[in-house]
């Protein structure tokens, strides 16, 4: 029996319903509602059974539009919410909230947009942060600058028992010329066996998302292959941020060119298994 594919990064929104801050005109055609029956055809065309979702603003009603997509499509396998982890004893309160559901799996801040590169070092998030790790949480970790992936050691070294996984590679200078400081910093990263990656959001960094190719994105990839394994990396679509480079059907061709190379036990990894075991989905979700 083939174990399922799962996308492990895919997301759902509604400006109507949800705050998005970070969503404006030059976001056209995705700055309106999304969901996931509009990406149902695609994910069938490519052979996806299932899908994690992943939050896209820090509020709790984005976390409920999940819930809401969730309770409507059998292929959403697990949710990462959102808590406000600089607020601790609220972050404790919801994530208590989510014990009797199974698909709410883990916790992701749009940390990247902190003014202070250093916000997930401070005391309070700290404590936060201390919340996911003794509720067995996992955390989708945002680093989409160098400064954000150098803090991982140290976030590994506070909460040795924190599942983190680092969100579309940690945005490698794809289509640039330099590949420091991203190089060192994502091995670094990686020296926490329980820190994860995502091949995902892989786009170029020179301004114009849909500029990638397979063969731009090839040695990041076989950098993140190098030190993470298999047994730590997993795929994500992207979805619908993955309309502006190319659309989801690019994306999975780039994704499937890369892994061309595996054997049958890594790519099945890369393209289920570790998401499963990363994010404990519970197997009667997924059928295995």
């Amino acid at each position: 029996m083939t174990f399922p594919i799962i996308d492990a990064h895919q997301h759902v929104w509604d400006p109507n319903r949800a705050h998005y801050d970070w969503m404006g005109d030059s976001l056209e055609p995705i700055n309106k509602k999304m969901t996931l029956a509009d990406l149902l055809p695609e994910l069938r065309t490519a052979g996806i059974d299932y899908t994690v979702q992943v939050q896209s603003a820090d509020n709790s009603d984005d976390t409920r539009l999940m819930m809401e997509s969730a309770a409507a499509h059998n292929e959403v396998a697990a949710i990462v919410g959102y808590v406000p982890l600089e607020r601790p004893e609220q972050a404790a309160r919801i994530v208590e909230s989510w014990k009797d559901d199974t698909r709410m799996v883990g916790v992701r801040c749009l940390v990247h947009n902190q003014p202070d590169p250093e916000w997930l070092l401070r005391p309070n998030v700290d404590e936060g942060l201390t919340v996911l790790e003794k509720a067995g949480l996992t955390f989708d970790v945002v680093a989409e600058s160098p400064e954000l992936l150098a803090l991982l050691p140290e976030l590994s070294r506070r909460h040795p028992e924190l599942k983190m996984v680092v969100d579309h590679l940690g945005k490698p200078p794809i289509d640039l010329d330099e590949r420091e400081p991203w190089w060192t910093a994502i091995a670094e990263a990686a020296e926490n066996p329980n820190v994860f990656a995502k091949v995902s959001g892989l786009y170029s960094a020179s301004g114009d998302l849909a500029a990638w190719t397979a063969d731009s994105v090839r040695p990041f990839y076989e950098r993140a292959l190098e030190v993470f394994g298999p047994s730590r990396l997993m795929y994500g679509g992207d979805w619908p941020i993955s309309i502006l480079a190319g659309g989801y059907r690019r994306v999975w061709a780039g994704v499937s060119a890369l892994l061309e190379g595996v054997d049958a036990a890594d790519r099945e990894a890369i393209l289920g298994r570790t998401a499963a075991d990363f994010y404990s989905i519970d197997s009667a979700r997924i059928g295995f």
